[in-house]
């Protein structure tokens, strides 16, 4: 019955050995690694030297231990006053440092977003990057290294003149890239805009993170409508944008657009429909048996491919038969009919040159300004993306129903692509943008942060949605979270001698809280510590039973009374359906163990009593 939440979030170590465990069971005792057993079960590979191929770059190593160091000490504080539908809304905007907030959204989504989109700094050596470091213990070490700035910021501007220039990027990107896979469905997807500055890096390391197999493409994107006249060698035209799975089977969703389908013809009125010659006849790998010669009606005879045919005798006759293979006119080719109406789709191209299907920055600069058009664009984000290449990219890789998030979100086009798809296709896509809170120029008169930019898009953007379609069930609204600092003393001052036990009768919060803590502050913090529970659920104050008791998305019973009473005990017992996790403050039973004991064994028989034939499923923990 001592069951404490753990302060700690993640256990990335732990669940690093779980995955070899599924995989090598023999090379896992007792909850660690037996390294050599490991080498067992991979052939006992051993490196000659300690040369081997890989990237590598002065502070990796730190990457790779920042990417499974724990977040103490933070939470994400709900921002009421800047959210829009908070009682409806999936949505949500979180304000903070991305790695921070991937550490802190790690338990809830873990395997639950189906697409990820970055767009982030492309270190072109004016670009800012994000200095990690979360666990100093003065604001003057932090300056004096060089973490932060004079105000307490994370980014610092990345110059060429760096000894560290690329290294500072990739240090910056791994961890980052590390956890996000961890959110990723099985059949998720993540799309990295990048430009030629670090293209090749970036690819190394994804390789690296996701393995060569999960590389699923390298999409061009015409980013510019017309060419640079400026250029002192090669106009540049376009962006990239890596494509990366979680799984090696992943398939992206093929297309129906008509333009792509206009070579499907039917000038001989096919029963079947339109279709097009042109599908390879021939085996794309050796195959002897299949090399055999045919015989045409007039007696003509068709040798074989070099490979062989794609099929065998007995399979060609049939499909002669059907028509969907037919000869030439002259007889001396087999030619392949493929129908439209077989079809599933078409696959995606890697080149997206059709600027009337993904825009291009020009477009995204106008997309911004008619949003705001009493603004300079001076004062806008200076590097936008057009929605509609974020919505091209949904089309490829998400269901109606997917979890979508941006954790470099800059001005917000991935919110407002998300809405304008959902509208398209009737879709119920939920999105998670995180953006760190990065001051605009003193200059700018109309935006604080990028942040203050970014959620006031997003709130024009699904005003105008709902304003064209005001009948449509769309949601336009959003939870705003910041990272800050934890509501709850986990470790206790009391044994510290840092509290006045006298004062606790008057202010017992004092020895489980911090000062000024919410309590709905200290349900969210509670509930990033549990697996698998969106921070969109609807929390709901169960005023019959306490004024500070919390039902969390009707599965997690959040009591912070500050005393237990039979009664209390007797009214948590019958709540129907039945919360699968009760969380009580220690200080609630006075360090009076015998009533701890004798209430929860009350608590358990009239749980199981009202449960019926349905056996209860149920913990109890503590803080």
């Amino acid at each position: 019955m001592d069951n404490k939440v753990s302060q700690q979030i993640n256990d990335i170590v732990g669940d690093n050995v779980k995955k070899i465990a599924q995989l090598f069971p023999s090379a896992v005792k007792d909850g660690e690694v037996d390294f050599e057993a490991l080498k067992e079960e991979l052939g006992e590979f051993r490196e000659v030297d300690s040369e081997k191929y890989e990237l590598t770059w002065a502070g990796k190593k730190n990457a790779k231990k920042i990417a499974q160091e724990e977040v103490f000490g933070r939470t994400l504080k709900f921002i009421p006053e800047d959210s829009k539908d908070i009682d409806t809304t999936e949505n949500l905007y979180i304000e903070g440092d991305n790695l921070e907030v991937l550490k802190l959204l790690r338990q809830n989504y873990y395997g639950a977003v189906k697409m990820i989109y970055i767009d982030p700094p492309y270190n072109t050596g004016n670009d800012f990057v994000y200095m990690d470091n979360f666990v100093s213990a003065k604001e003057e070490s932090d300056m004096s290294e060089g973490h932060f700035d004079e105000e307490g910021n994370r980014l610092v501007v990345n110059n060429r003149s760096q000894n560290r220039f690329h290294a500072n990027w990739l240090s910056m990107m791994y961890p980052r890239l590390k956890i996000a896979k961890d959110m990723l469905t099985d059949d998720g997807v993540m799309f990295i805009s990048i430009d030629r500055n670090e293209h090749a890096n970036l690819k190394e390391i994804c390789d690296e993170i996701f393995g060569v197999d999960c590389f699923m493409a390298d999409m061009v994107w015409k980013s510019s409508d017309n060419s640079n006249n400026n250029a002192l060698t090669f106009s540049e035209d376009h962006n990239n944008i890596l494509v990366y799975a979680k799984s090696s089977q992943w398939k992206p969703h093929f297309l129906n657009d008509p333009k792509k389908r206009a070579h499907f013809k039917n000038p001989d009125n096919d029963p079947k429909g339109p279709w097009f010659d042109g599908n390879p006849v021939n085996n794309p790998g050796l195959r002897v048996n299949l090399q055999y010669d045919i015989t045409t009606p007039s007696g003509k005879i068709i040798k074989h491919p070099a490979n062989g045919w794609r099929w065998s005798w007995e399979t060609v006759q049939e499909k002669l038969k059907t028509g969907e293979l037919r000869f030439s006119e002259d007889e001396t080719r087999l030619i392949r009919r493929t129908y439209l109406s077989d079809m599933k789709g078409l696959p995606p191209s890697t080149l997206c040159v059709d600027l009337d299907v993904t825009g291009h920055t020009r477009k995204a600069k106008y997309e911004l300004k008619n949003l705001f058009p009493e603004v300079p664009v001076t004062s806008l984000f200076s590097t936008p993306k057009p929605s509609l290449l974020i919505r091209y990219l949904l089309t490829l890789a998400s269901e109606h129903d997917s979890i979508i998030m941006d954790f470099f979100s800059g001005s917000a086009t991935t919110a407002d692509a998300v809405m304008q798809q959902n509208i398209e296709d009737g879709g119920k896509r939920r999105w998670i943008l995180v953006q760190i809170s990065e001051m605009c120029d003193d200059s700018n008169e109309f935006f604080q942060s990028i942040c203050d930019m970014g959620t006031e898009r997003i709130r024009r953007a699904g005003d105008r949605i709902k304003q064209e379609h005001p009948d449509a069930d769309i949601d336009i609204g959003f939870k705003v979270f910041r990272t800050a600092d934890t509501n709850i003393k986990w470790n206790s001052l009391m044994d510290l001698g840092q509290i006045d036990i006298s004062q606790l009768e008057y202010t017992p919060d004092l020895l489980d809280f911090m000062p000024d803590a919410k309590d709905i502050d200290i349900v969210y913090e509670l509930m990033l510590r549990q697996r698998d529970v969106a921070l969109s659920e609807k929390m709901e104050q169960l005023s019959d039973i306490g004024d500070r008791t919390y039902l969390y998305a009707s599965s997690y019973l959040v009591c912070l009374e500050t005393e237990i009473t039979e009664n209390l005990v007797s009214k948590l017992a019958e709540l129907d359906p039945l919360p699968i996790k009760f969380i009580f403050r220690d200080s609630a039973f006075k360090d009076d163990i015998a009533l701890k004991d004798e209430t929860f064994r009350r608590l358990k028989a009239l749980i199981e009593k009202n449960a019926g034939t349905n056996k209860p499923t149920y913990t109890v923990e503590f803080i």
